[in-house]
């Protein structure tokens, strides 16, 4: 069983480099059919997500619901192995209905999954969230 890159993801996805996305999409596709097993990590997904976002670089600008209706079916195929893969629905669905940053959504849904779901922020949009709990690092 092979890693697969950022990079595969995103010539699928932006068809930016046609010869590649060619290769990029078939390989895809053999995995969609179950025919291949291929495993990535979850910072593969952040970064994906991050690039197809940005406005600087290769400049995609792609919108938060695009990105969740394009991406994250790739990274729920069953033949595709991601350590937090059952985490992904929650934390796409946070970072586009809460406007938070990706990171910041991912450990959302692990606070979420605690059995203290609560986490020391000044981060405001942390409260957005109602099923956790922000804290001021005060001590006292």
């Amino acid at each position: 069983m092979r890693f697969i890159d950022a990079n595969i993801f995103l010539r699928h996805l932006t068809q930016d480099k046609p010869a590649m996305a060619v290769e990029c999409t078939a390989l895809l596709g053999e995995i969609e059919q179950g025919n291949l097993q291929a495993w990535t990590n979850d910072l593969v997904v952040a970064e994906v997500v991050f690039v197809l976002q940005s406005t600087t670089g290769a400049n995609y600008n792609y919108a938060r619901a695009a990105i969740q209706a394009v991406f994250l079916p790739l990274v729920l195929l069953p033949a595709l192995f991601v350590p937090s893969k059952r985490r992904f629905p929650r934390i796409f669905e946070l970072y586009t209905t809460h406007n938070i940053d990706f990171v910041d959504a991912y450990s959302a849904a692990y606070i979420e999954d605690s059995p203290i779901p609560e986490l020391y922020s000044y981060d405001r949009h942390f409260d957005r969230i109602t099923t956790i709990k922000r804290v001021l690092p005060s001590v006292r």
